[in-house]
């Protein structure tokens, strides 16, 4: 799996992700994300993979954070 960024949350609460090098959306839940990486392939991903996985980058705020 490419490298997952998520971005610190903005003023509405929304966090940008990215895959790799692309824009995969705006994410407001850990089910946003998921969604966002079983549409890039990894289909088995569950919520609490997301709050674990060693892949993905949580910058500003961990994944319990989704108010600015």
């Amino acid at each position: 799996m490419d490298q997952v960024t998520v971005f610190p949350p903005a003023e509405d609460g929304g966090r940008r992700v990215r895959i790799g090098r692309s824009f995969a959306g705006m994410a407001y839940t850990l089910i946003d994300i998921v969604e966002f990486l079983r549409a890039a392939g990894l289909e088995d991903v569950e919520p609490a993979d997301v709050t674990h996985a060693e892949w993905i980058e949580w910058r500003g705020a961990g994944p319990e954070a989704w108010e600015h």
